[in-house]
């Protein structure tokens, strides 16, 4: 291979592609919701697609710099090898990566604030300027430095808010400048099942986390208190989901996101009788590729 596309295939492997529709996956739901209630603009949608995958590519690159100078990412891993553990990228490239992404999030950030807000709506322009520089620093601190919130089994809780929450409800403020309850269970839903993401992660990773004095959640409650975590998340989502179906129903077409229930329900029975934590990583990718499929659902039959 040509030593520049070499190059460029290492860092494009070093910003975790397979993570990215994950992180837009509340924008798309949120976007949704705008565009029944009629204030949805696609300068915003566009815009909130970019700053978020910006957010999501940071904290990728931070992740894998925190670990690897921590020594966390080792031999014993079970999951793809990263880029410092690899030797393919130091982690002076690698911090100096994390600096020029910081610039560009918040630049990406400051233009769709702008955008949705100006000067007209000033304080929220200071909130979610606010929010911008706290989700910046929430992506670094994962795993950066000597207080690292993801090494004390916090994680879960950050991106149920980030991606959650913050995703849905903060991308539907942009929009409609207000909060509408019509963004709760979606949000709620979205959050649960993100987590259950990072979750599925950390089950995989949960020996060789702990030997490296990793402590996430799934390393504090155990292999068989991780499993029951793990179906509370996707099951209550599931429940939630059907509430908002149930709630706001005008037509059958509103309840397509039904559909996302039979990988979830598969995912489920996979993870309640697997033994291997190596086999879970290819249901990493199935659970955060049908949390996107949901979502999606979500929105569009809610158009329909």
């Amino acid at each position: 291979m040509d030593p520049v596309m070499q190059n460029i295939s290492i860092w494009i492997s070093a910003m975790r592609l397979r993570t990215l529709p994950l992180s837009i996956s509340g924008i798309i739901l949120a976007s949704c919701l705008a565009h029944y209630n009629g204030v949805f603009q696609w300068d915003i949608f566009v815009l909130a697609i970019f700053t978020t995958l910006s957010f999501q590519i940071l904290s990728n690159l931070a992740n894998d710099y925190g670990d690897g100078v921590k020594g966390t990412d080792n031999d014993e891993r079970v999951g793809p090898e990263r880029a410092i553990q690899s030797g393919k990228i130091s982690p002076e490239e690698l911090f100096n990566a994390i600096k020029i992404n910081v610039l560009i999030s918040i630049g990406l950030a400051c233009l769709l604030i702008f955008k949705a807000f100006g000067v007209k709506y000033f304080f929220l322009t200071l909130i979610f300027f606010g929010l911008g520089i706290i989700s910046i620093v929430a992506a670094i601190r994962y795993t950066v430095g000597g207080k690292a919130y993801g090494y004390k089994g916090l994680g879960d809780i950050f991106v149920f808010i980030f991606f959650g929450l913050v995703s849905v409800i903060g991308c539907y403020v942009l929009y409609a400048k207000t909060i509408d309850h019509v963004t709760l269970l979606p949000a709620i839903t979205i959050g649960l099942l993100s987590t259950a993401v990072l979750n599925l992660n950390n089950m995989r990773d949960r020996i060789p986390d702990e030997k490296s004095n990793k402590i996430t959640l799934a390393v504090k409650l155990g292999e068989k208190k991780g499993i029951i975590y793990h179906n509370a998340l996707v099951i209550i989502a599931i429940v939630l989901s059907g509430l908002f179906g149930i709630l706001y129903y005008t037509s059958p077409f509103n309840l397509i996101f039904v559909l996302a229930y039979i990988p979830l329900i598969i995912h489920l029975r996979k993870v309640n009788t697997v033994k291997d934590p190596k086999l879970l990583d290819p249901e990493l990718k199935k659970l955060a590729l049908t949390t996107v499929l949901l979502a999606v659902l979500m929105g569009v039959g809610h158009l329909l």
